[in-house]
């Protein structure tokens, strides 16, 4: 083939694949198999090797993943993404439109959508191509992702079509289907059970939710790891300095001819009882979605009334979202067990007759202390209400007394330990029970072994709570310091017991030599994690990670708070008595001490290291910062950047409290709390501000 019969073959083959793709992502009726797709897409790839300089700029396999990105560049939004306000009451929306007939002087129609649970981006389209993507950032200004937009074929890299703005920008979500998530976890799993790794371990590796896992994708270097995460997108707004419709309604309507995939759940309403009546619909359907979403978005249909509604300096006025509140089920109450946890506290669990709610079905939920217990007054074989609080965690909300048997006896809350029989404790002002046997009762045993090797602790690679249960009970193990007296012979080979979670049957396990090598290797990994952590993985009651950061910072080693009493430690800010005492208590233990002599020994770090690179001033000293919701960076470098500039970070609102930051995805008690104690409120561009500029 010469180059010129190349050539027709490339665009013949382009023109068409472009067609295939908007058949197959914008309209949902493809016309050819992914098979044939698949074949026209590698002999256009072949074609492209052979003659490279034919390739032109928006060929379909550049939607396969291109070249690594090493950084994100901050671009600047041309037109802020601000963010909505929001309101979970039908009340509230109906206040938004009587302002909103109130400012115009007349009624208004509204646009209705749904709320895609995934990551806000900006696209601009420059002739008809796409020329960058930005994520939603701080509102101002976000990463540029452009090319890791570029891989999601619902997201058109060439405009079909004409009449289209020489120049405009798109916004939309960026989300993954629930069905491609699950796949992708399951693929995780299958390769991390082929690894050796356990159970829960492989539990701690696996997405947690398809909008995090989107999130996260599209932070990805690599735009070939990105392609193959499957991600898709719905377009859903318009700017551009040239009119394109009247109103939002005809701009949707005109962007889907244009090949942007618009999803087909809008709905045009002339008031607000069609406007709830789209909501009430989609509480009932949102389950049946292959995506997620979190509420509905309603806007103002017709663009000059935008206008004149404008803004305030946060939300537009012309657009709120309304959230729905955490789906409910009802189902039976089949038995409560007790477990035990590592500091002996006992957590009653209520076991369920299997129910399907948001999408997952649910067996077990928490019902947290006996209070709770007793304020829901609970009967044997109840007929219960089950929610799940933020779509995540299943709780018990209420009790259908209208269903209970006549005969049914009242559930009252066990005396003794179940697990080593010890006769429970309750302290003065606390709600939980305790088993008091810290030296003897098992599951505390292993509990703090457990908790030793945790993540956000010591964090030792190889080794999770099925093997180190097993170690326990096959007496090789019985404190910390065991763990760094292992070798591999006595690990490989090594046959257990372990216990199904999910249908209580026995398995036994062995272990190979690499995973053996794996566990020695992690344990000796671990001798160089930071004094602060060391002292959070030993389990002392009331010292979590704050806590051990305040500690080590004011002592800088073991040895200084070992032999501290209780008034020195007590002085020091947030610590106070109660804690004070724990500790002393603690280290007053000759075996705790023995304990932490073997650790020392073993290598482990016993002080603080200053790292000479890391910055610090006192630019923030006196401040207290609360920091809730998403960011462009995690929550834990933002608390970082706080207390190495002299900040405090605090864990709930109060009058003593100086600043919230507050990014996305934050509570709606929150800042009605914050608003009420007239707490300063900062965007995370705000806080960056603030920083810059103290």
């Amino acid at each position: 083939m010469n180059q010129y019969e190349a050539k027709e073959k490339i665009d013949t083959l382009t023109k068409s694949l472009k067609r295939h793709n908007y058949d197959y992502y914008t309209l949902s009726q493809p016309v050819i198999s992914d098979t044939e797709f698949d074949l026209l897409l590698k002999e256009l790839e072949a074609l492209e090797n052979e003659f490279p300089s034919l390739a032109l700029p928006d060929s379909p396999t550049q939607k396969v993943g291109g070249d690594i990105t090493k950084n994100f560049i901050q671009v600047r939004h041309r037109y802020p993404m601000l963010s909505l306000g929001n309101t979970y009451s039908e009340e509230e929306l109906r206040e938004f439109d009587t302002r909103n007939q109130k400012s115009l002087g007349s009624a208004c129609e509204y646009v209705c959508e749904l709320k895609f649970d995934g990551l806000a981006i900006s696209i601009t389209y420059e002739n008809g191509l796409l020329i960058r993507a930005v994520t939603r950032g701080d509102g101002v200004q976000g990463d540029d992702v452009t090319a890791n937009v570029k891989t999601i074929k619902s997201i058109p890299q060439t405009l079909t079509g004409d009449n289209y703005p020489d120049r405009f920008e798109i916004r939309g979500e960026i989300f993954m289907h629930r069905k491609t998530f699950d796949k992708l976890n399951a693929q995780l799993r299958e390769s991390l059970l082929k690894q050796g790794m356990e159970e829960e371990k492989i539990a701690e590796r696996l997405y947690k939710n398809p909008r995090n896992f989107a999130s996260g994708t599209l932070k990805l270097q690599d735009s070939k790891e990105v392609a193959k995460r499957s991600l898709d997108a719905f377009l859903y707004f318009i700017y551009s300095d040239e009119p394109i419709a009247d109103t939002h309604y005809e701009s949707l309507k005109q962007a889907a001819k244009w090949g942007f995939r618009v999803s087909d759940h809008f709905q045009l309403c002339k008031n607000m009882e069609e406007v709830w009546a789209f909501i009430k619909k989609y509480d009932k359907e949102r389950s049946n979605l292959s995506y997620e979403i979190d509420g509905v978005v309603i806007k103002v249909n017709n663009y000059l009334q935008q206008e004149e509604l404008g803004f305030t300096a946060k939300t537009p006025r012309w657009a709120i979202s309304y959230k729905y509140k955490a789906e409910t089920a009802v189902t039976l109450l089949n038995e409560i067990t007790f477990q035990v946890g590592r500091t002996g506290a006992i957590t009653p669990v209520a076991n369920l007759k299997p129910v399907i709610l948001a999408g997952t079905t649910v067996k077990r939920a928490s019902l947290y202390n006996a209070d709770e217990i007793e304020r829901l007054d609970l009967h044997e074989s109840d007929v219960v209400f089950v929610e799940k609080g933020g779509e995540i965690i299943p709780k018990i909300v209420g009790v259908d007394k209208s269903k209970r048997n006549l005969f049914a006896k009242k559930i009252t809350y066990i005396t003794l330990c179940p697990e080593c029989k010890t006769e429970l404790i309750r302290k003065e002002g606390e709600v939980v029970h305790y088993c008091p046997n810290e030296a003897n009762c098992p599951p505390q045993l292993i509990g703090k072994l457990e908790h030793f090797i945790s993540r956000r602790a010591m964090n030792i690679d190889g080794l999770g709570g099925e093997t180190v249960s097993g170690l326990f009970r096959k007496g090789l193990i019985q404190s910390y310091a065991d763990l760094y007296d292992l070798t591999t012979d006595q690990l490989n080979g090594l046959e257990f017991e372990t216990r199904d979670e999910t249908n209580g049957k026995i398995r036994k396990r062995s272990l190979k030599e690499k995973s053996a090598e794996n566990i020695i290797n992690g344990l000796n990994a671990s001798k160089k994690v930071p004094f602060e952590r060391v002292l959070f993985a030993l389990g002392i009651r009331m010292v979590g990670e704050t806590v051990a950061k305040k500690l080590a910072a004011h002592f800088g080693n073991m040895q200084n708070l070992m032999h501290a009493d209780k008034e020195q430690i007590a002085s020091i800010h947030e610590i106070g008595e109660r804690i004070a005492q724990q500790l002393t208590a603690y280290f007053a233990d000759a075996e705790n001490v023995e304990i932490i002599n073997r650790l020392a020994k073993s290598g482990l770090q016993m002080q603080v290291l200053v790292d000479p690179n890391e910055v610090r001033s006192k630019k923030l000293s006196g401040k207290t910062f609360l920091v809730s919701g998403t960011f462009s960076i995690s929550r834990d470098e933002l608390k970082k950047l706080i207390e190495n500039n002299g900040g405090r970070n605090v864990n709930s609102i109060s009058k003593s409290l100086d600043y919230l930051i507050a990014g996305e995805k934050m509570g709606p008690e929150k800042l009605k709390k914050a608003e009420e104690l007239k707490i300063q409120l900062l965007s995370e561009s705000g806080f960056m501000d603030l920083l810059a500029n103290s």
